[in-house]
């Protein structure tokens, strides 16, 4: 903070600028104390962390949750459907999300108003999950991977930010594409699609975090444990309690089992969450512009 511009504020303002900082600040902390917990955790000594918890004496850490959950044929299995099912949901998303938006960005389409009023009816009444089951069910999907992925393929929210932030790109780049002689379809894949950069890497970083969190359709309409994703073997750890047999086999006492599922919850979440650590940093300087550019603009 400046020091000298936050001297020249009011006495009211400080005190809000300074509860407001106060907040976030416990707000940063809630999240991450957490985090460096979990981090911790997943490489004490089982025994070491039910009893004393937390310690610093390196001599009691040990990767052996890492390991156990490294050899688990599952875990990476899941970890690769989890990996697929997100690019792919991710491709097929921002796809159809900018293609609907781009005739709903257009002054000229007709039944553009219509269209609108459809979209935003989806946002507030969905079919149910027996119907929507059936669906499924009756377009052979069940089972399959597009199960997953395309009943949540469109988002309208996703539309109205992209729609949004079409209508912020200038006229004159559609004018003279027309003097240049580009078609719609040139001027869209060539021209437009380009300067719309930021956008589309805010809707796929949503996406693909989506699809990578998800875990109750591949739940409902996934049969085949060789088509989980990680979230599902993620969640039979910390929800069921239940670890795959092979990581806790050899342990002879209840008490060592018990144990040893506690750290494999830990040492499976970092597991799970390295994927967005390691690609946020890539999308970051795409994030701001693009999010605050399809939310004001138009």
């Amino acid at each position: 903070m400046d020091k000298k511009k936050f001297s020249s504020y009011g006495v009211q303002d400080k005190i809000l600028l300074l509860t407001g900082y106060i907040l976030i600040g416990l707000f940063v902390l809630a999240i991450v104390i957490p985090v460096i917990y979990i981090i911790i955790a997943s490489f004490m000594d089982p025994v070491t962390l039910q009893n004393k918890g937390l310690t610093f004496d390196f001599s009691k850490w040990t990767l052996t949750a890492y390991e156990r959950v490294g050899s688990n044929s599952q875990v990476w299995i899941g970890f690769k459907n989890a990996v697929v099912y997100s690019v792919v949901f991710t491709v097929v998303s921002v796809g159809v999300t900018l293609l609907a938006a781009y005739p709903m960005s257009r002054a000229d389409f007709r039944g553009r108003r219509f269209f609108n009023v459809i979209f935003m009816i989806t946002m507030f009444f969905g079919g149910g999950l027996i119907p929507t089951y059936l669906l499924i069910g009756n377009l052979g999907l069940l089972d399959s991977m597009w199960a997953v992925i395309l009943p949540g393929a469109f988002s309208v929210w996703n539309m109205t930010i992209a729609r949004t932030y079409y209508r912020g790109i200038p006229t004159e780049l559609r004018e003279a594409a027309d003097v240049d002689g580009a078609d719609e379809l040139v001027y869209y894949f060539k021209i437009l699609l380009p300067v719309c950069t930021p956008i589309i890497a805010v809707l796929a970083l949503w996406q693909f975090v989506a699809m990578w969190n998800s875990y109750f359709d591949a739940m409902i309409y996934l049969n085949s444990s060789a088509k989980q994703p990680l979230q599902l073997v993620l969640r039979a750890i910390l929800i069921q309690s239940k670890p795959e047999p092979g990581m806790i086999a050899d342990m002879q006492s209840t008490a060592q089992r018990a144990q040893l599922a506690e750290l494999l919850k830990y040492a499976t979440i970092i597991i799970s969450s390295l994927p967005l650590l390691v690609m946020y940093p890539f999308f970051q300087k795409y994030f701001d512009s693009g999010i605050m550019a399809g939310s004001v603009k138009g």
